[in-house]
């Protein structure tokens, strides 16, 4: 399908990693996808595979086995990846942007060189720990703490909705060490590796979508974390979370790329070959104003992101930009997604077709890693700052 915003000032070398991954996604995903959700089946050999062509490590470095390329070949790969499946998209997305990326932000040489590789590698799998079942948009009101003890840090907390959680070689927390600084200065990142004392999965959510994606707590129970897992200094873990989660909203808004072009494609697919009244759907104005709308509005997210994308990789600040693409990607994508049912009208909400799965796994890109609200705030915020 012809979208202008596919390939718009894209190079030969970033074109040939599109059509990669693209092919791989159909051959390795597609025939599994509605097996992986009906049975919330995480994807363990795809993961793998995904490793082995350098997509878990896309945004590092070579020199610590990363794949070595930015943030515009980065929204590609997720941007193809979640147009076959939102489930593998953001498991890629939040192994890179999240917990390797606060790594690579924060961490010194000697933690880089002794994790990233193993990240990057898809050896290990990463998970990121902020949200709290009592903390989500206020970060701020975390209740999990770590004690300074003989040793290292006492960390005791739970964390929730964790993609990645129960299945994560290793998990980066954010937990508070002086609670009367809070988010000034209070709040630490530490890097628990799978098999710590105290340190265990617990519940993994039943979602309403993305459901080969793994959801889950992570429960600390006088878990003891040695000093030299301290990433980032100490007090800064916050302030290093909120430049982690500027790139990981670009990663956001790929992955609603990705879902609103799969429900566009399967939408003009059905349009075709639907007939009624002695002629295809397509025919119909009616259908056609809304194929016209979600082409537009999937380039207009498509340009927002990229934009973004292009000023993180220039090395500038991208906090407005990140957080109005993933703003109006996401709930771009909601609508197309919507739309992508009601032209396949009853059969957009029976299984057989994708058009309610791209609806249900969508609705997840307006809340993670900030809501939309959150965007709004953000955004004013950097406005009202006379940029």
């Amino acid at each position: 399908m012809a979208v202008s915003g596919l390939g718009f000032g894209l190079n030969e070398e970033q074109e040939q990693l599109r059509r990669e991954v693209r092919a791989f996604a159909e051959r390795e995903i597609a025939p599994h996808v509605s097996e992986w959700d009906e049975k919330s089946e995480f994807p363990h050999a795809v993961v793998k595979k995904l490793g082995e062509m350098g997509l878990m490590g896309v945004i590092f470095p070579e020199e610590l086995g990363g794949s070595g390329m930015g943030y515009v070949e980065y929204v590609l790969a997720i941007e193809e990846l979640s147009r076959v499946d939102g489930s593998v998209g953001i498991i890629v997305a939040s192994h890179n942007s999240l917990c390797t990326n606060h790594l690579m932000l924060g961490g010194n040489d000697e933690q880089r060189k002794r994790w990233i590789p193993k990240l990057a590698s898809g050896e290990w799998l990463g998970s990121w720990g902020l949200t709290e079942p009592g903390s989500g948009s206020d970060a701020g009101g975390m209740r999990t703490t770590a004690m300074k003890v003989d040793g290292g840090w006492l960390l005791n907390g739970s964390k929730t909705f964790i993609t990645n959680g129960t299945y994560a070689d290793c998990a980066l927390v954010l937990a508070v060490t002086d609670k009367e600084k809070s988010t000034h200065g209070g709040i630490s990142a530490f890097l628990v590796e799978k098999g710590t004392k105290g340190f265990r999965p617990g519940k993994k959510e039943n979602k309403l979508g993305l459901r080969a994606s793994d959801t889950a707590e992570l429960i600390f129970e006088n878990c003891l974390i040695p000093e030299e897992n301290i990433v980032g200094k100490l007090g800064e873990g916050f302030k290093d979370a909120m430049r982690v989660l500027d790139g990981g909203r670009i990663s956001i808004a790929a992955l609603s790329l990705g879902m609103a072009r799969g429900a566009l494609d399967a939408a003009m697919k059905y349009a075709q070959q639907r007939r009624q009244f002695g002629k295809a759907i397509s025919e119909f104005q009616a259908i056609q104003f809304k194929l016209a709308d979600m082409a537009t509005q999937l380039d207009a997210a498509w340009l927002l992101t990229m934009r973004a994308a292009r000023t993180k990789d220039a090395g500038q600040k991208v906090t407005m930009e990140a957080a109005m693409a993933k703003l109006y990607a996401s709930e771009a994508a909601c609508r197309i997604c919507d739309e992508g049912v009601q032209i396949h009208g009853g059969y957009g909400f029976i299984k057989d077709y994708p058009a309610e799965k791209f609806y249900r796994d969508v609705k997840l890109c307006t809340i993670g890693e900030g809501t939309s609200e959150i965007q709004r705030m953000v955004i004013a915020r950097e406005l009202l700052k006379g940029r």
